[in-house]
């Protein structure tokens, strides 16, 4: 078996409230799909804003992740939890190899886990964890340091829901307290309490009341002093903090009693008292509200405080306080040094008009850097420059936020891949040298923005890619001249042979899109727009014009620049198909379009032909009655391939020179129909081995089958009969073959499957009736992909003369880049 080296991961973060947390290393854990992946951020643990690998235990959406922090409220990477759709919360463990691995799984919920927390008692060595659920329970789990959680509590509440949950060890106590922010406008407060120190277990001790709409947000932290602060957020636009101060316990009806601190004749403020006995000892809490801020215009979905070992180690700077909203911004308060009163002290967040708000921000564990992710599963990185006082945005992350349909390589040597998805992006990324040379790939331009969802995607040339969606219409990109100068200086690319090879003089500069319109259109470089330039209302309507600024980028683009500024000018439509576009194709020479859509009846289900340089119609080739999931072209471009959901392929020859003029330039040449198919279900891919000698079909039957090229055949019924084929686990979703053969005349194919996972076979002819199809590696869910593989590409192009690298992409959200060494083969 060989090696094949993941070496690239982009996804988004779900779109939920506590799908993201920052551990004390710096290293982040984040819920992408069904799957929690591990990021390191730029600037912490030697990261560079890049996902190292995904974890896969859950079986729907992760709706939630918190690291076990320490008593002390230091979030360790020693161990996390996540909570999914699937009605089930696992507790996960570092191991030596710094591998994360499931060591408890916590199944109790009937519902959707919602939020989770937990806290470990370092003292004691026990651990509690709390999870929060749509079906109106809270559960509480404890491990006394076998990391084997056994149920302890469940607390019910009715018809309502807890949005957020946040625990505390109170001090010199050594007893947990935890907050719920619930739909009740009210945040409950329980403490870990004792029966004769029997039976614990964990009671309600106070609502605080003053929030006027459900109460999304909950965060303690423990100050110098000893006392407890308590900071809450909700969809009331405010956030509130709250002091919990120790008590002497001695008399039992000052429980609940109240003292009126007067502050002036308007504003007054109560404290509330309550005790609880643990471990045969009563205490005491005094809670009082500190302050109202108010700042953002939309609700608040996440509230955060400074990690507390920058406040252990920087005992002269303020507490410091970071909330998230809809509103699209972040805003982090601190008490003003002379009159305590919590003010603004800076604001950070996204520009531009076509995104929906922030679901959650936090601190680095340093307190220098801000995060935030929003509802197109991106993150939005801040750094605190020390020498300007200056918060810039530095380098992240992205993918894509739904599900990735197709991608394809650049046609001039497999330089960047580009990759459409459900979430209406075509995005474009490529491997970076800013680092001192080091490659690392990041996502550099977002071509396409649309208004429908992606469905295919085809590379005409290496600056011009087509692609379709649920609408009738094809539509075709080229990179304007912006996108070449970033690309080659991002890349390590000379601009100037670029520009010669591409004639990229008469590209525009860059492209903008039109208020409420879909096409992005084409910006002259006569037409740049200043940099001091505002952006302006359109006249007729609210909404802005996003208009292009070029820029030169020195480093990958944040999402705000990708956004808006990488756009590429839409160079034309093409209409002609009855139904939503499933599949596209482009010949070699990138000089003919190949286009399918979805259908019901022959009629629709015929293959539309397209010029590139004239954009006219060609012809259209019949054949299938049912749609076409996928088209090829053989390497040298004379013949074309289409497989169907018909269970059926066809085989089109180009015609030759000394066909007369007026013959189509395709025509059928063979194809199987309903008496002559072999597969028994419907044909998901195909492709073409290097040489064109012979064609692979991919099926939900689980196979997968060659065939010899009936263009090569003395006898064309001969073609009809397979060459080989092999079984595979699961159904077969996506094939592609290496353009480079290897010794023994053996060919390496690639298989994603139904269930995520990729295979490696080669294949050779052989004389006799035995396979030449042999398993040469095996990727299981974690370095493939957890849902379906919707399409699989092999690099155009070796690195180095023997390192064959691979693209996947999948229902997961995943686009994933790997590594073999073919002279291992």
């Amino acid at each position: 078996m060989c090696d094949v080296e993941p070496f690239y991961i982009s996804c988004g973060c779900n779109r939920t409230p506590h799908c993201v947390d920052w551990a004390s290393s710096g290293v982040l854990c984040f819920g992408a799909c069904h799957s929690v992946a591990i990021y390191h951020p730029e600037g912490y643990s030697q990261g560079h804003g890049t996902i190292s690998h995904t974890l896969i235990k859950h079986t729907g959406r992760v709706n939630c992740v918190k690291w076990i922090q320490k008593s002390n409220l230091q979030a360790s990477d020693e161990r996390f939890i996540s909570g999914s759709v699937d009605k089930t919360a696992i507790v996960w463990k570092k191991q030596k190899n710094n591998q994360y691995i499931p060591v408890s799984v916590l199944d109790f919920h009937s519902g959707s886990i919602t939020v989770v927390n937990g806290i470990e008692l370092t003292n004691q060595k026990e651990t509690y964890v709390v999870t929060g659920s749509t079906d109106s329970q809270v559960m509480i789990w404890k491990d006394s340091g076998t990391d084997e959680f056994t149920p302890l509590q469940s607390l019910n509440f009715g018809s309502g829901f807890v949005l957020d949950i946040s625990l505390v060890c109170l001090p010199s106590v050594e007893v947990p307290l935890f907050a719920c922010g619930c739909d009740d406008h009210k945040i409950h407060l329980y403490t870990l309490q004792d029966d004769f120190k029997i039976f614990q277990f964990f009671s309600k001790v106070m609502s605080l009341q003053g929030h006027e709409d459900w109460v999304r947000a909950v965060n303690f932290c423990v100050e110098d002093s000893g006392d407890i602060m308590l900071a809450s957020a909700g969809q009331d636009y405010l956030i509130r903090i709250w002091r919990l101060s120790r008590r002497q316990a001695g008399v039992d009806d000052v429980i609940k009693s109240v003292q009126q601190l007067s502050i002036d004749e308007e504003i007054k403020m109560r404290e509330n008292t309550f005790s609880f006995t643990c471990k045969g000892k009563k205490h005491m809490f005094a809670v009082s509200l500190e302050s109202v801020l108010s700042g953002h215009e939309n609700w608040i979905y996440s509230i955060r405080w400074q990690p507390p070992v920058v406040m252990e180690t920087s005992n002269h700077q303020p507490m410091r306080l970071l909330s998230a909203s809809m509103d699209k911004t972040m805003i982090i308060w601190s008490p003003d040094q002379d009159s305590g009163v919590w003010i603004e002290q800076m604001r950070v967040g996204e520009v531009g008009g076509n995104t929906l708000g922030l679901y959650g921000g936090m601190f680095a564990p340093d307190g220098k850097s801000i995060i935030a992710h929003g509802y197109q599963g991106a993150f939005h990185q801040w750094s605190h420059d020390e020498v300007s006082n200056q918060w810039r945005p530095v380098v992240t992350g992205s993918g894509h936020f739904d599900e990735v349909e197709d991608l394809g390589w650049d046609t001039g040597g497999g330089q960047f891949v580009v990759s459409v998805s459900k979430d209406q992006t075509t995005r474009l990324h490529a491997p970076t040298t800013y680092k001192q040379g080091q490659e690392i790939w990041y996502e550099i331009a977002r071509p396409q923005v649309h208004g429908y969802d992606l469905q295919c995607l085809a590379m005409i040339n290496r600056y011009k890619f087509a692609s379709g969606a649920d609408e009738k219409v094809i539509r075709a990109f080229e990179a304007p001249r912006n996108f070449i100068e970033n690309f080659c200086s991002l890349c390590g690319k000379d601009l100037k042979s670029e520009l010669q090879k591409e004639e990229a003089q008469n590209r525009p500069e860059g492209a903008s899109v039109p208020a409420l319109g879909l096409s992005n259109k084409a910006v002259f470089s006569g037409e740049r727009i200043s940099d001091n330039r505002e952006l302006q209302p359109h006249p007729n309507d609210q909404y802005p014009e996003v208009y292009f600024t070029p820029m030169t980028l020195t480093e990958p683009p944040t999402e705000e620049q990708l956004l808006q500024n990488t756009l590429w000018p839409e160079t034309q439509k093409l209409y002609g198909h009855g139904y939503e576009i499933f599949s596209l194709a482009s010949d070699p020479q990138g000089k003919i379009l190949v286009s399918a859509c979805k259908a019901a009846k022959a009629e629709f289900a015929g293959l539309i032909l397209w010029d590139t340089v004239s954009w006219t119609q060609l012809s259209t080739l019949s054949g299938h009655t049912l749609t076409v999931t996928q088209m090829a072209f053989s390497h040298n471009g004379n013949f074309l391939l289409s497989v169907s959901r018909d269970r059926t392929w066809m085989v089109y020859k180009k015609k030759t020179s000394d066909q007369p003029e007026s013959d189509p330039l395709f025509s059928k040449l063979i194809g199987t129909d309903k008496k002559s198919a072999v597969h028994a279900r419907i044909i998901w891919s195909c492709a073409w081995s290097p040489d064109d000698k012979h064609f692979f079909t991919a099926s939900r039957d689980k196979k997968i089958i060659v065939w010899q090229n009936p263009g090569l055949c003395d006898d064309l019924a001969s073609a009809l009969q397979p060459v080989d084929s092999v079984t595979l686990p699961d159904s077969v979703t996506a094939i592609d073959v290496s353009n480079h053969l290897l010794p023994d005349n053996r060919h390496l194919l690639a298989a994603g499957l139904d269930n995520g996972r990729i295979s490696l076979y080669t294949w050779k002819p052989t004389v006799d009736k035995s396979s030449g199809f042999q398993l040469v590696a095996e990727l299981d869910q974690s370095q493939s992909h957890h849902l379906t593989v919707k399409r699989i590409r092999f690099s155009p192009q070796l690195k180095n003369n023997k390192i064959q690298e691979l693209a996947s992409c999948s229902l997961d959200h995943c686009v994933k880049l790997y590594r073999t060494d073919l002279s291992k083969l």
